[in-house]
């Protein structure tokens, strides 16, 4: 009866044992589950085409301001951060000691006008008055005595002639003449020696006015001036320090346009011209255009790169951006080529390798791709898609070759 028994277990137990392994065949040739995605039609259009470079952004202009002259700073009108006008006070410094030689330079001035007036009333000359020697009243009275003896010879010679005067009346009459003549000519040259001294102190005047100016424009200095509108990106001044023209006291950039500089391929040259429309993307704004244009073409290629530099000026008026940001720069061009397009979820990218599943048969079908640019939400593929295709654009984690598709 034992004996039985064992014969009957051992015969259930090989049947069960028989049995699991034919489910478990079974479970092994049966088809992978469907996986369920959306799919979307590969389109192809004109796409305009555009070089694409890297740069940092720079202010349009940036000014290390510096003082004219040396002084205490004994106020600052701005700081870090701060938007200032030209023309705007930046730093103070103090003008005791400018103001007292505005002082002292009009002091001069005026006594150096006084000395012009003396000399002028020395020889009879009003302001502003042409010089002429004979107007001069020393001058004036020698040349009437002048040409009073000259008359008077002028008879004695006729009279001579006659022999109604003698020999010895006509001598007196001419030495006369000569003694009247020197005294004529030494007076007009002390009436020119007067005038020189005339020319000196209006000379005199002249220094004086210049010294009261350059006095009068240092004071203007204490006030430093904003040279250009835009930020202050570095303030070094501090109240009650010492500053000289050797150093800057505040740095202004100015923020609107900014610029960028690219390097252009050597191949690309023919396709850059001076006001061409160009975009950039950072990545503190990755969903956000700005746009550009070319500003300024390098006139020369490189000679190690082979590049040649391109300066795009980019609009700023919202001053989003900022200088020094790292941007992508985008250079419209004017061709546009068919290009084939889907949307960028439906590639996937692994260690540099981009896939794209087609649908065809209820199968998905894993194609290698080569991309390009893109365009909005969607990516141009630019070989491995034909126009028309279904991609799969949902559950791409879950597809492999061949696997079956639920749409």
């Amino acid at each position: 009866m034992l004996l039985l028994v064992a014969i009957g277990a051992f015969v259930s137990s090989c049947g069960g044992s028989k049995a699991n392994v034919r489910k478990e065949e079974s479970a092994a040739n049966a088809e992978p589950a469907a996986v369920e995605v959306t799919t979307v039609a590969a389109i192809k259009r004109e796409l305009p085409r555009f070089f694409e470079a890297t740069g940092s952004l720079a202010g349009d202009q940036q000014t290390d301001v510096a003082p004219q002259t040396s002084g205490k700073v004994v106020a600052v009108g701005v700081d870090i951060g701060s938007y200032v006008r030209r023309g705007q006070m930046l730093v103070r410094l103090d003008d005791a000691e400018l103001k007292l030689r505005v002082a002292q330079a009009s002091a001069q001035l005026e006594q150096t006008k006084a000395a012009v007036r003396q000399a002028e009333e020395k020889i009879g000359l009003r302001p502003n008055q042409a010089f002429d020697p004979n107007r001069v009243a020393d001058v004036a009275a020698a040349r009437v005595t002048l040409e009073l003896a000259e008359k008077n010879l002028q008879r004695a010679e006729k009279l001579i002639e006659s022999g109604d005067v003698s020999r010895s009346f006509y001598d007196d009459a001419r030495a006369r003449r000569d003694q009247l003549k020197e005294q004529y000519e030494v007076a007009l040259a002390q009436a020119r020696q007067n005038y020189a001294g005339v020319d000196v102190a209006r000379t005199n005047v002249a220094n004086a006015q210049a010294q009261l100016g350059l006095a009068q424009k240092n004071l203007q200095y204490a006030v430093i001036p904003a040279p250009i509108d835009g930020y202050v990106t570095e303030r070094v001044a501090d109240l009650g320090e010492y500053v000289s023209p050797q150093q800057k006291v505040v740095t202004i950039v100015r923020t609107n346009p900014l610029r960028i500089r690219i390097d252009i391929p050597e191949q690309a040259i023919r396709e850059v011209k001076v006001g061409q429309s160009v975009s950039i993307t950072t990545s503190a704004w990755p969903d956000k255009n700005f746009a550009g244009r070319v500003a300024r073409i390098a006139p020369n290629v490189s000679a190690q790169s082979r590049t040649m530099t391109v300066e795009a000026e980019i609009e700023n008026s919202g001053n989003a951006l900022k200088p020094g940001q790292f941007a992508t720069v985008r250079l419209l061009q004017e061709r546009a080529e068919p290009a084939v397009l889907i949307p960028a979820r439906a590639v996937v990218s692994d260690a540099g390798v981009n896939r794209v599943y087609v649908i065809k048969n209820g199968h998905a079908e894993q194609r290698l791709v080569q991309t390009g640019q893109t365009d909005g939400d969607l990516i141009e593929i630019r070989n491995g898609i034909a126009a028309d295709e279904q991609v799969a654009t949902s559950n791409l984690e879950q597809l492999t070759d061949g696997v079956a598709i639920k749409q």
